[in-house]
C-alpha cells in the first residue's frame, strides 16, 4: 500500500462493483500500478442485484440507441469467449401482444438484432407458434404467436468477482471494506485517505489519477475531493425481482410486453425457480437501501397474470430483491424506463502529461458494457500515461475461462468423468464457479470426506478456506 510520502500509485479506482473491477483489471494489464478500494464488499450493490443479463437492449432500438445496441451485442459475443463458465446463451420467448407493438416492428427489431452485433455464438431469430410448440403450453389462449431469439445469462458477482482475481494477478491491491473519505490534489498528485473498517485505521494513499467508479455513489465521492466541481448528473432508479417457483418445463425464458410498453423477463433460475424483473422506479434515499414495494410485486405479478394460464399471487413470491441503477441523466423531463443505458465519462484536472491530478469519473452503464466501459475510461487518460499499453481484454480470458473452443459442455463431461465422487450438483457448482481452474481447489481430493467440514448445501471447508485465502471472504 503506498501512503504519502513514498512513490504514488498510478491509479487509484473507487467502487468494487463490475465496473471498478473491470477497470482496475484493464489497467493493471496495461502496466499501471493501481489500487482499488471498496467501502464493502466486491458486487454487494448494484453489480448483484442485476436481471443476470449480457444482452443488446432489444427495446433501446425504439429510442434509436444503435450505437449502444452495437456495442452491447458485440460484447455479448466477446463475454462468452472470455467466461464460458459463469455466462451462457439463453433462449427467450418474446411473446407478441398486438396491442403494445405491432408484428412487424418486433420482426424488425429482432433482425437489427440478429445483424448489429455479429452474431457468432448465438443462433439467430426464429418465429414461434404458440398453439403448436411446446414453450406455448403455459400461454392463455389469446396469444398466438411469438418470437425466440438468444442472449446470454451471466452469474453476475462471480464476473465482478472474477476481474478482480485477475486485476491482483496482474498486480492491483484490491482493498475491500475500504471506505474512500477524501482526496486533494497536491503537486499534480491525489493525496487520498482511505479508511479500513477491518483495523478501523485511515490509511493516506498518494496516487497520479483517480478513477471513480462508484456507481449509485459516484456523486457522493466527488463531494469528498477537494476542488472538483460537477455538471454531470446520475438518476438512482431502482429495479426490483422476484423469485417464484417455476411453472414450466425447458431452459428457455420468456419476455413479455406490459401495457406500458416496458418488457419484463421471466427466466429459469437455479435448479425449479423462476427470475422474473425488472420493474423502473425513481428511487429516493439512499442507494444502501433498496426495497421492492409492494406496487412493484402487484405490477409483476399483473403482468404475469396477463401471459400465462398459470395466475399468480403475491403470496407466491418467495424472495425479492432490489437494485439501484445509477443511469446518465441525459433529459430529466424523460421517465425512468426512458433514460439512456448509456455511459458517460467527465475528466477533471486537464489531460495533458502535465496535467494536475486527473480524476475521471463514470456516469451510467450497465452490466454489459463494462469492459468497453474500462477501455474508453483509460484511453481518456492516456494523455496522463503515455506509456500505458493498449487494450487487451477482448481476448484474455478472465480466470477459469480458458476452456477448449470455449465449450463449456465438453469440458464439463471430461470434469466429471474425472471426479465421480462429486456428484452432479457439486460438480456443476465448482465448475460454473471457477471453470479450468476448479482442479486446482480439488487437489488431491478423492472423496466428500477430503474437502473437509461440511457447512450444508454445497458448502464446503476446502471452498470456503480458498475463497477467504484468494477471494477477499470473510
Amino acid at each position: 500500500m503506498t501512503i504519502q510520502g513514498q512513490d504514488p500509485v498510478d491509479l487509484l479506482v473507487v467502487g468494487g462493483g463490475i465496473n471498478g473491477a473491470g477497470i482496475a483489471r484493464d489497467a493493471a494489464g496495461r502496466g499501471l500500478s493501481v489500487i482499488l478500494c471498496e467501502k464493502d464488499d466486491l458486487s454487494e450493490g448494484t453489480s448483484a442485484r442485476s436481471g443476470k443479463y449480457i444482452h443488446g437492449g432489444l427495446r433501446y432500438l425504439e429510442h434509436y440507441e444503435f450505437r449502444l445496441v452495437r456495442e452491447a451485442l458485440v460484447e455479448r459475443e466477446v463475454i462468452l469467449e472470455l467466461a464460458p463458465h459463469v455466462a451462457r446463451p439463453l433462449r427467450l420467448v418474446l411473446i407478441h401482444s398486438p396491442e403494445q407493438r405491432p408484428r412487424w416492428l418486433i420482426r424488425l427489431g429482432l433482425l437489427l438484432y440478429d445483424r448489429l452485433g455479429g452474431r457468432k455464438r448465438v443462433p439467430a431469430t426464429a418465429a414461434v407458434n404458440l398453439a403448436t410448440a411446446p414453450e406455448g403450453a403455459p400461454i392463455r389462449q389469446p396469444f398466438e404467436s411469438a418470437f425466440a431469439y438468444w442472449d446470454v445469462w451471466v452469474d453476475d458477482s462471480r464476473l465482478v468477482v472474477l476481474n478482480a482475481i485477475d486485476a491482483a494477478r496482474r498486480g492491483a491491491s484490491i482493498r475491500v471494506r475500504t471506505r474512500f473519505c477524501s482526496a486533494r490534489p497536491e503537486s499534480g498528485i491525489w493525496r487520498a485517505i482511505l479508511h479500513d473498517r477491518a483495523t478501523g485505521r485511515d490509511v493516506p494513499v498518494s496516487a497520479r489519477a483517480i478513477f471513480n467508479a462508484a456507481g449509485p455513489w459516484v456523486e457522493s465521492v466527488l463531494s469528498r475531493v477537494e476542488g472538483v466541481r460537477t455538471k454531470r448528473r446520475i438518476r438512482l432508479v431502482r429495479g426490483s425481482h422476484l423469485i417464484l417457483k417455476r411453472w414450466w418445463t425447458g431452459d428457455h425464458g420468456y419476455v413479455l410486453q406490459s401495457p406500458d410498453r416496458r418488457i419484463v423477463f421471466v427466466n429459469p433460475y437455479m435448479k425449479d425457480l423462476a427470475l422474473v424483473g425488472t420493474t423502473d422506479v425513481p428511487h429516493e434515499g439512499r442507494p444502501e437501501d433498496p426495497v421492492c414495494s409492494e406496487d412493484e410485486i402487484e405490477y409483476l405479478i399483473r403482468i404475469l397474470n396477463r401471459y400465462f394460464d398459470k395466475q399468480h399471487r403475491a403470496d407466491d413470491v418467495i424472495w425479492n430483491y432490489s437494485g439501484v441503477r445509477p443511469l446518465f441523466d441525459d433529459d430529466c423531463r424523460k421517465s425512468a424506463s426512458r433514460v439512456t443505458r448509456d455511459y458517460d465519462f467527465e475528466l477533471s484536472g486537464g489531460t495533458g502529461a502535465e496535467a494536475n491530478a486527473p480524476l475521471i469519473s463514470a456516469f451510467g452503464g450497465k452490466l454489459t458494457t463494462y469492459r468497453k466501459l474500462a477501455e474508453h475510461g483509460l484511453e481518456r487518460l492516456r494523455p496522463c500515461f503515455p506509456r500505458m499499453g493498449r487494450s487487451w481484454t477482448a481476448s484474455a480470458a478472465l480466470p477459469g475461462g480458458d476452456l477448449p473452443g470455449g465449450d463449456f459442455d465438453s469440458w464439463f463431461a471430461g470434469f466429471r468423468r474425472s471426479n465421480p465422487w462429486l456428484g452432479q450438483d457439486l460438480s456443476m457448482h465448482y465448475a460454473r464457479c471457477y471453470g479450468s481452474e476448479a482442479g486446482n481447489l480439488l487437489a488431491n481430493a478423492g472423496s466428500l470426506a477430503d474437502l473437509g467440514q461440511h457447512f450444508g448445501g454445497l458448502l464446503y471447508e476446502r471452498e470456503a478456506s480458498h475463497l477467504v485465502e484468494n477471494e477477499w471472504a470473510r
